[in-house]
């Protein structure tokens, strides 16, 4: 009985921690995403730029030896391409939904042209491992939180600075009220076009890092279309979120559990079908939506002035 028991414990803290895993990736690229939204500027790009990250991560890294350059080549990426939508929406005041979807497709192909030498190649120094001295020992939290790679650590400092920012600083006020009511603060002499392009591009960036997570340490191989569309259900995350840090944690592993859910029902034998396993990351997604509008009764709090182009002629 005590060795049954010690099995189904073994268990629930393998899939806990994998949800952490899998939830790392989607929690870089929501929180890039809601940083970017609660500036005002949707941005529907996020898949094609965890694509281009993962690639130009892995391939930095192969022809470095070095998985932090790759890292810094994703956020670089990233950026590139959050500029370019920061460009057509904020400057040339385009339709930031087409632009999003545009750089989504240009994404995924450039990604695929680029890494067509790679395709298959499995990385040889990807970032492994690194249990936190005395907290991996703490039962059950230890090897959940605290036995993972650099990068998951990294996510967790990220997610503090994030809602402490967000909530606790001037800079974060305004950052919340460039989604709500630019002309407020373009009228105190803050320059929202200038702030905009700031967080437009930190979202880019973060995106492309959730993207370098993917080639750099949940799977370290580069594979066209690798994403799986994971940078879709980091936007709906968002929403699902409701535009707060904290609830996008939550949220990121959450989905990042049903991801691992399914996989682990495959090592455990359970007759499923491999695509409806495939597919429960997306159904959660789904519902998780619907339950939100729901709860919400339709009317969802997000920023009054998302997606909203902003001229200061007609302030």
């Amino acid at each position: 009985m005590r060795r049954k028991l010690n099995m189904n414990e073994n268990l629930i803290v393998s899939i806990l921690a994998a949800s952490v895993v899998a939830g790392t990736p989607l929690l870089f690229a929501s929180l890039g995403e809601l940083i970017t939204e609660r500036a005002g500027i949707t941005n529907l790009g996020v898949d094609g730029m965890m694509l281009v990250g993962a690639e130009t991560g892995f391939m930095t890294a192969v022809l470095t030896g070095s998985p932090w350059l790759g890292v810094l080549a994703a956020l670089v990426s990233g950026a590139i391409l959050a500029l370019i939508h920061a460009v057509l929406c904020i400057t040339l005041k385009a339709n930031q939904v087409v632009s999003g979807l545009a750089l989504t497709i240009f994404g995924t192909g450039l990604s695929g042209y680029l890494g067509k030498a790679y395709v298959g190649m499995r990385l040889d120094n990807p970032f492994v491992k690194l249990p936190v001295p005395g907290l991996s020992n703490i039962p059950i939290l230890g090897p959940v939180l605290f036995n993972h790679d650099p990068l998951v650590y990294i996510s967790y400092i990220l997610i503090i600075v994030a809602a402490l920012y967000i909530y606790k600083t001037r800079a974060g006020l305004f950052l919340r009220a460039l989604g709500e009511n630019p002309a407020a603060v373009d009228a105190v002499g803050v320059n929202v076009f200038t702030r905009r392009y700031l967080y437009t591009v930190i979202g880019g960036a973060l995106a492309g890092l959730g993207g370098a997570y993917l080639s750099l340490a949940y799977a370290p191989c580069w594979l066209e279309n690798m994403t799986a569309g994971r940078g879709w259900i980091a936007v709906a995350l968002v929403v699902f979120a409701l535009w707060d840090p904290w609830r996008a944690l939550v949220g990121s592993y959450l989905f990042g559990g049903v991801d691992a859910l399914g996989f682990n029902l495959q090592v455990l034998g359970v007759s499923t079908s491999i695509f409806l396993l495939n597919m429960l990351p997306y159904i959660f997604t789904i519902l998780a939506l619907v339950l939100v509008l729901i709860k919400k009764e339709g009317r969802l709090a997000s920023p009054q002035a998302l997606g909203l182009p902003y001229d200061r002629e007609e302030r």
